[in-house]
């Protein structure tokens, strides 16, 4: 790959900022929050206690979280680009970031339970290629820490215990049924990527990508427009709140999207992620050069 360094150079400051400074649409949503808590309350307390964690963390170009997570990368290409050389200096850009301490070394072997010194492995960095009639690279990063992966759920419809059938009230009640299993666990205020359908790996993996959306959008669907929105108001009267000490802020946001599913199958796919919600992007040119920063 040509301007090897050059490339590597951006793809490693766009870890770099994803681990130590929150989006500001995530830091907004924390600050609206805060507003909307009562005074001396836990709640408050807590989203006090988060915020200052934020402001630290990008003054001291420290990570926000000590689990800096899974990465999970989403490249969309040129027609007939490089995927593999762009591969390699991805993963040459996360072992450089996990020796500068940017990334915690928490990628683990399943079997033996080692750690890789590197972040390198099989199946880490998570790579999401595709290409697209376009002349720019646009590269996404989530990083997505193992407690929220943790309270992530999938439901088969229809379901008897929670009285949800294959509709959008059952989809719902399965996605409220999620968050009051989560109990705060995965570190609320959470975000939620919710997919409707496909099968049980595709939908997990879509739910995901709705991660990538801002928080202040809202899904071109109307339907599903509506049911996030209901969702996140419903939200708020689990008396769950930050960290499940109670309030109204539970969730930041919701996103969801659907795909085509078989006759015999309808999954619901939960996916959370924490209130360190951590994803990043930039666009690059061909050879490597910053464009400009996304998010």
């Amino acid at each position: 790959m040509k301007n090897q360094a050059q490339w590597e150079a951006n793809l490693f400051e766009l870890i770099r900022r994803t681990s130590v400074d929150l989006p500001s649409d995530v830091e907004q949503a924390l600050r609206r929050a805060l507003a909307a808590e009562k005074r001396g309350s836990r709640a408050r307390w807590m989203l006090e206690t988060l915020l200052a964690n934020v402001e630290s963390a990008r003054e001291k170009d420290a990570p926000l979280c000590q689990d800096t997570g899974s990465l999970i990368f989403h490249f969309h290409v040129p027609p007939g680009f490089d995927t593999n050389a762009l591969a390699a200096v991805t993963r040459l850009a996360v072992s450089r970031a996990t020796r500068l301490g940017y990334l915690r070394q928490n990628t683990l072997d399943s079997v033996s339970g080692e750690p890789y010194q590197t972040n390198v492995a099989y199946g880490s960095p998570v790579l999401c290629f595709r290409q697209c009639a376009r002349a720019t690279i646009d590269v996404r990063l989530i990083m997505k820490g193992g407690g929220s992966e943790n309270v992530g759920r999938q439901y088969s419809l229809p379901d008897e215990q929670l009285g949800a059938g294959r509709d959008l009230e059952g989809v719902r009640r399965c996605v409220l049924d999620a968050v009051v299993a989560a109990q705060g666990n995965g570190c609320a205020p959470g975000v939620l990527g919710v997919c409707i359908g496909g099968d049980r790996a595709t939908g997990y993996e879509h739910s995901k990508e709705q991660f990538l959306r801002r928080l202040d959008d809202r899904s071109g669907v109307k339907v599903l427009a509506r049911l996030e929105e209901r969702i996140l108001k419903d939200s708020r009267t689990l008396g769950i709140g930050p960290m499940g000490l109670g309030g109204a802020t539970t969730l930041l946001g919701v996103k969801m999207g659907a795909l085509s599913r078989l006759p015999a199958s309808f999954f619901v796919s939960v996916s959370y992620n924490c209130w360190a919600f951590r994803r990043r992007g930039a666009l690059l040119s061909p050879n490597g050069g910053l464009r400009r920063w996304l998010y």
